[in-house]
């Protein structure tokens, strides 16, 4: 659905349906006497973003919901799914040297570890390989499973969860992403990841009008 800005004629049809609903289209019609094919495209837009609702043999309502309460309703429907991007995943058994190569040439702020049947064991940040490499340890004979966040204590998502719950966990919690995973019978494997560049994109399409 689009945020939209409602011209001339919609708003007559508003005000006529909160005057006079529950109305049906040939009535509106009628009133601004145009077609009821004229003004389908009309009733449709209105209707599809929220303002009116449609009942069948009884006519159009006003649903009461102002443009803010209205993008309010969408950002709250849109799920993780919509704007999840591709993870970037290591093998637990990788050094962290190798890990620290693969943070710099993917342009992340986050890991996620697996093992070798591709589930999630672990979440490596960008604080998490600084740590290590601060002191004179070989970085390249440390695994990365030795200084990696592990299963329980990982926060992690579906693709079906609302993502403006999402963006409250990450704030919360402050962390800069979340594995999205897909749960099987032998535990949770990888399928995406939501970030604060993710949450960004949203308020951009919001702002730009895009569908959500």
């Amino acid at each position: 659905m689009r945020t939209i800005e409602l011209n001339k004629r919609q708003e007559q049809i508003l005000q006529i349906v909160k005057d006079h609903g529950p109305i049906t289209g040939e009535h509106i019609a009628d009133r601004l006497n145009l077609t009821r094919a004229t003004l389908r495209p009309d009733l449709a837009i209105l209707t599809m973003a929220g303002y009116l609702e449609a009942r069948p043999r009884v006519g159009y309502f006003y649903t009461g919901k102002t443009g803010a309460q209205l993008l309010t309703d969408k950002i709250r429907k849109v799920k993780v799914g919509e704007y999840q991007s591709v993870p970037v995943v290591v093998n637990e058994s990788v050094s962290v040297y190798d890990a620290i190569c693969t943070m710099f040439l993917e342009d992340v702020g986050t890991l996620f570890v697996v093992d070798e049947h591709s589930l999630l064991v672990g979440v490596l940040s960008r604080k998490d390989l600084l740590r290590a490499s601060i002191g004179k340890q070989e970085l390249t004979s440390i695994p990365v499973n030795i200084i990696m966040t592990r299963m329980p204590n990982i926060t992690f998502c579906e693709r079906e969860d609302y993502l403006i719950d999402i963006a409250k966990t990450l704030i919360n919690k402050q962390i800069d992403a979340m594995p999205v995973v897909k749960k099987t019978d032998l535990g949770y494997e990888v399928i995406g990841r939501i970030t604060k560049t993710n949450i960004t994109k949203l308020l951009v399409g919001l702002a730009n009008d895009e569908v959500l």
